[in-house]
């Protein structure tokens, strides 16, 4: 028998593993290779989109969402001139690793399709450079309006701009009022025992739980002014003591609560060395100020919880007139005239003069663009009132846009601009001599009409039976 077969195999064996080894490194090194390949192939191509991001509903609904869009490289800085956006809207752009944000600094118009494009994007590491478009489509508009009085009690319902959608959410005996935030409706009620109360729901009207309110020793009292600021989920409004007299009971005090937390009890917003009881009130835009105006005349920037400190006192004022969304610019009237203040700086101007006579003004609703939708008494030759209302958009250089001219037989109620300022909505009692009021703490017509115009050219969109449109940021006055 032979005795060399252990070492043949011994050898064999080694062959087998050279083999393996030499077979292995080809393939680690044409992996290598391919890999090098496909990386220089990627930098001569640029960088390219490998996610992109944005939420088209909220874009529409709030300023401030973003498209995000994600690349193969590390990015060098874009530049807001680089971005293009059509149809045209403001916007501010940041650049973060191999991702760049483009944020819309003004909620964006419904039903329109809107394009990003950023040229000339080019990595950290040189090469050559390209250009990325992304495009999307925002929803169509949805409302909120309230019917007061009908078969089942008072109802929120919900429609589309065709006005033929209406979908009923929320019931109630007695709603005073109510406002749209992003997830949630909040309802100013009076309960079978004619006390206050605040329901949140979700946007669909279900879910219902009560807000706690500020009553002390199981008192009752009065909710008014209430409003919504448009991020965060924050709401505020003002609250009375049920029985008030020289010595006892607050009046007129402004409240915010979460409805994030809606157990928690309501902030009261106390500004020191001021009248506490508040006149008038609005949330800033994008912020988490508040701009009050107390019984005494004071108009003070202050924030909007306990932890505010001192306030920014604006001189004295008698009314607000509003705070355009994305805008820090409010309109208020002064003793002498009406006035635009810058927040940020508490600079001042007046307000624009229109190039056309309007007539004797009696609202001005800010738009984001610095310019105005204004209503007005129609006068004739004499300078006499003739019954009827105009509604005109001044711009800021004062140029004049006559939008509609309501009828001697109605009366405008309340202005309301939509969140993308691309609608008006007009409250309207229609046939005001005939159209009696309701008895509730916040009085409305028993037939109101919501009248929609686009805010350009007046052209009509829609009449809608109900009041308190969710576009609204205030009670009518």
């Amino acid at each position: 028998m032979s005795t060399d077969a252990s070492p043949r195999r011994t050898r064999s064996r080694r062959r087998r593993g050279r083999a393996f080894v030499v077979t292995f490194g080809v393939v680690v090194g044409l992996l290598a290779m391919l890999g090098l390949a496909g990386a220089a192939a990627s930098v001569a191509q640029g960088p390219r989109v490998t996610d992109a991001y944005v939420d088209p509903a909220a874009a529409a609904a709030a300023s401030g969402s973003r498209l995000i869009v994600t690349t193969t490289q590390s990015l060098a800085e874009i530049d807001p001139s680089q971005v293009t956006i059509t149809p045209a809207t403001p916007f501010a752009v940041d650049t973060s690793g191999r991702s760049v944000g483009v944020r819309f600094t003004l909620p964006l118009w419904d039903d329109t399709e809107y394009t990003v494009t950023i040229d000339g994007i080019a990595s950290l590491g040189g090469g050559p450079t390209a250009t990325i478009a992304e495009s999307f489509r925002t929803p169509p508009a949805e409302v909120f309006l309230l019917q007061r009085g009908t078969n089942d009690g008072d109802l929120i319902y919900r429609t589309d701009l065709t006005g033929q959608n209406a979908v009923p959410v929320f019931r109630h005996p007695h709603i005073e009022d109510f406002r749209a935030t992003g997830a949630h409706l909040v309802v100013s009620v009076r309960t079978d025992d004619d006390e206050a109360g605040l329901i949140v729901t979700d946007l669909d009207g279900e879910h219902a739980r009560e807000l706690s309110l500020p009553v002390e020793d199981g008192g009752d009292g009065y909710v008014s002014n209430l409003q919504s600021a448009d991020r965060g989920e924050r709401i505020g409004y003002t609250f009375s003591d049920a029985h008030l007299d020289a010595d006892s009971g607050r009046e007129s005090r402004l409240f915010t609560a979460s409805l994030g937390d809606p157990d928690a009890d309501p902030v009261a917003i106390e500004v020191e060395g001021a009248d506490p009881r508040v006149a008038e009130w609005r949330f800033v835009p994008d912020t988490d100020s508040i701009l009050l105006l107390s019984f005494d005349g004071s108009l003070l920037l202050t924030g909007s919880d306990a932890a505010a400190g001192a306030p920014t006192a604006l001189g004295a004022a008698i009314a607000i007139d509003g705070i355009a969304r994305g805008s820090s610019e409010a309109v208020v009237d002064r003793v002498d005239q009406s006035a635009v203040i810058d927040l940020t700086d508490a600079s001042e101007q007046p307000l624009v003069t229109p190039d056309a006579d309007l007539g004797g003004t009696s609202s001005v609703t800010p738009l984001p663009d610095g310019s105005t939708i204004r209503t007005a008494a129609v006068l004739d030759g004499d300078a006499m009132p003739t019954g009827r209302t105009s509604v005109a958009r001044v711009a800021a250089d004062g140029a004049t846009t006559m939008l509609t001219e309501i009828g001697e037989t109605d009366a405008v109620i309340q202005v309301c601009v939509s969140p993308s300022a691309r609608y008006v909505a007009l409250l309207v009692a229609p046939d005001a001599v005939s159209n009696a009021y309701d008895t509730y703490q916040l009085p409305l017509p028993t037939r109101p009409e919501t009248r929609i115009l686009q805010v350009a050219d007046g052209e009509p969109v829609v009449a809608l039976n109900g009041a308190a449109i969710s576009w609204c940021q205030v009670p009518p006055r």
